[in-house]
């Protein structure tokens, strides 16, 4: 069962737009950030993980962002040519803008985190006037990251092209990303969350993340189901809902769910998971797979992901995911 179909004479597969900037992975793990004094240099945030997921996987991807005019923006750039996503839609600040960096600590497989510098960073600085409809209207797909919705004007020139998506049939994708640290408080965070989502055809977040978005409703218990059902009253046609180690569960509008489980690993950190998973997911579903086989896809990529040391640069490539599939252990739920 997929309830998605795509427009398969458009020249793109899919079109990602939102946070460009650097991932700074630490070297020396199993210690805290304090001890640590090396790190490598990566392209992070997530809508550029899903792109290059999607791109290593033989998708042809194109990107809307703006990027900082210095090395780390160029950075950033000849990344995404070097993995042939298209670019022509990536611009770049000329205020000054510096580009956002993300210091990561991996103390253990289950002990995480991410220090994040995000201040007058030039992916916030993307303008309405910089999102090209034509672009939009030759993609089979967008996919829309929540993190891009947390500043002016970054937060309407999403909605614009949400609106072009809406208005050319391109399938909405929308990976909830929330990072509470760029956002002024919850509140203001719920109400742009929801108002995006109701553009959207498929939802993908954690639990807490539709907790978030149902905070301003005042509803005390968390229920699946319902949080689901909400949205089908809307444009969605799935809604992932993840509960971590516990896998995850699609629901539809024909009242079905499907529940993934996951792949063993020999664990090295946990961040990445969710965009290698939606890159994967998105790729099944953009193939015709049912959702079950596409959620199965998405847990296979994941697992690759939080064994290996960057975010972008472990996206597997097709035959390492086909690999994964066949012969990695999972796990059902």
């Amino acid at each position: 069962m997929n309830p998605l179909t795509f427009d398969q004479s458009r020249p793109l597969d899919l079109i990602a737009i939102g946070r460009l900037c650097i991932d700074l992975n630490a070297n020396e793990i199993h210690r805290p950030m304090e001890e640590t004094s090396t790190f490598t240099k990566y392209v992070g945030g997530s809508p550029a993980n899903i792109a290059i997921g999607s791109a290593r996987l033989g998708q042809k991807t194109g990107f809307i962002g703006k990027v900082s005019d210095d090395q780390m923006g160029r950075f950033i750039t000849h990344y995404l040519e070097k993995n042939d996503i298209d670019t022509s839609s990536v611009t770049i600040d000329r205020t000054g803008a510096v580009t956002g960096l993300a210091f990561t600590e991996i103390k253990s497989p289950s002990e995480c985190s991410i220090l994040m510098y995000r201040d007058n960073v030039a992916d916030l600085l993307l303008h309405p006037s910089e999102i090209n409809e034509n672009y939009i209207k030759q993609a089979k797909a967008l996919m829309v990251s929540g993190t891009a919705l947390a500043k002016s004007p970054s937060r309407e020139a999403v909605f614009l092209a949400l609106e072009y998506a809406v208005k050319h049939q391109v399938t909405v994708f929308f990976d909830l990303d929330y990072r509470p640290y760029t956002w002024a408080d919850e509140a203001e965070t719920a109400i742009y969350y929801n108002l995006a989502a109701e553009k959207c055809d498929v939802i993908i977040g954690t639990r807490e993340e539709f907790n978030m978005m149902e905070s301003m409703l005042n509803m005390t218990e968390a229920d699946d189901r319902s949080t689901a059902n909400r949205w089908f009253s809307h444009r969605a046609e799935i809604v992932v809902i993840k509960h971590g180690g516990a896998g995850s569960i699609a629901y539809t509008k024909d009242g079905e769910s499907h529940r993934s489980g996951i792949f063993k690993t020999n664990v090295l950190k946990t961040f990445g998971a969710g965009d290698s998973y939606a890159s994967a997911f998105i790729y099944g579903l953009m193939k015709g797979k049912d959702i079950s086989e596409a959620m199965k896809m998405g847990s296979a990529s994941a697992s690759l992901v939080i064994s290996r040391h960057s975010c972008s640069d472990a996206m597997p490539t097709a035959e390492e995911l086909l690999e994964q599939l066949n012969t990695g252990v999972y796990e059902p739920v």
